[in-house]
């Protein structure tokens, strides 16, 4: 049997955490690691921080030298910091978020639960962080996700947290500060705008970029043409493309000022309303968004305007919007405005996105 010192030797160590000989620390939780040295066969942690004592344990503890240990004595206005984290978790998920198990050290991950669109409650995010002694780091707002990414952690700080603080943070989440939304899968129309084109004097570069953009999203093509520098051949290919069934249109070329590009001007006779015709982002300044009210269904349908830039550039303000259209964001002047702030596109010679500042 093993020798068990029954000599309490309690010593303050603050609120939360006391002295205690081993043989009276069962059922008290450890506030520190302990590790254990075995020559030539292991180094390593033996108890982590946090666990409970077991019977079991005391003469593993006393092998290890350890005739006393730091306990935790949490009182009920105080939460350990894996109990915390369990509560912090569940108030900062929103539909689409899972949680990735159970806490490890105090930390918890959060998980996107399908595919979708990140979107994120960044003020009331700021003020769950000015709390102290909690926090949440997440990824970027409007990120695109997969099922299983890692979408945010979040964690106590101390080893003890006041549980009044934890509700504050609960409160400050309310339904929750992160949201993964689903994207519907497009059934796009595709008018590539352009005499040169249209006559055959150039092969058309824009129809495989666009073609890729949309298969990303699991989308499809239900009908793709080309129309000449002309205002009426324009409108009534995309008119052709909405009787198809299209729930989304895209122009491309025909964007700037020159005298022959009347792409956006064919789309205003189209009868599509809240045009909006330049972005803060480059590549993509002259880039256009505008709806058709009259859909199927009575939905709207959005309609990009899309620059000669996705030609020469893998990544543009198109990669930054469509997957916020397909999500069911309106977008418009302020929300083109708002992308100027990370808008910069560094034009690296090995492209990285969307693990990089673009569009953050």
């Amino acid at each position: 049997m093993c020798e068990q010192d029954s000599v309490s030797t309690e010593h303050s160590m603050g609120h939360a955490f006391k002295t205690t000989p081993v043989a009276e620390a069962v059922g008290m939780a450890l506030a520190h690691d302990v590790t254990e040295i075995r020559p030539s066969e292991f180094k390593g942690r033996a108890f982590k921080k946090g666990h409970v004592i077991r019977p079991e344990d005391v003469c593993h503890l006393q092998r290890l030298g350890k005739e006393k240990v730091f306990v935790l004595s949490i009182s009920g206005d105080d939460m350990h910091e894996d109990d915390a984290a369990r509560e912090l978790a569940s108030s900062l998920m929103g539909p689409g978020v899972a949680l990735s198990g159970e806490p490890k050290e105090g930390r918890i991950d959060l998980l996107a639960a399908w595919d979708g669109l990140l979107k994120i409650n960044v003020a009331a995010l700021e003020r769950f962080n000015m709390l102290g002694q909690v926090m949440c780091a997440t990824l970027h707002d409007s990120t695109v996700v997969r099922k299983g990414d890692r979408v945010a952690g979040t964690r106590a700080i101390p080893l003890v947290v006041k549980r009044s603080l934890v509700e504050n943070a609960v409160s400050i989440a309310g339904d929750g500060i992160l949201e993964v939304i689903r994207m519907r899968k497009p059934r796009t129309g595709i008018v590539i705008t352009g005499s040169e084109v249209y006559h055959g004097r150039i092969k058309d570069g824009f129809a495989p970029v666009i073609r890729e953009k949309i298969e990303r999203f699991d989308g499809e093509i239900v009908k793709m043409s080309c129309a000449p520098d002309d205002e009426a051949a324009i409108e009534q290919r995309l008119r052709e493309c909405l009787q198809s069934g299209a729930d989304l249109l895209i122009t491309t070329g025909g964007m700037s000022v020159d005298p022959e590009d009347v792409t956006r001007f064919a789309i205003r006779k189209l009868g599509a309303g809240n045009l909006v015709y330049g972005s803060a982002v480059l590549p993509g300044a002259m880039f256009l968004v505008a709806y058709i009210e009259s859909g199927q269904g009575g939905d709207s349908v959005p309609i990009l305007g899309v620059p000669a830039c996705s030609l020469y550039h893998k990544t543009t303000v198109l990669d930054l919007v469509l997957p916020r259209i397909l999500a069911g964001e309106r977008i418009g002047m302020p929300e083109l405005a708002r992308l100027g702030h990370g808008g910069l596109c560094l034009n690296c010679k090995e492209c990285r996105y969307p693990v990089c500042p673009f569009g953050k």
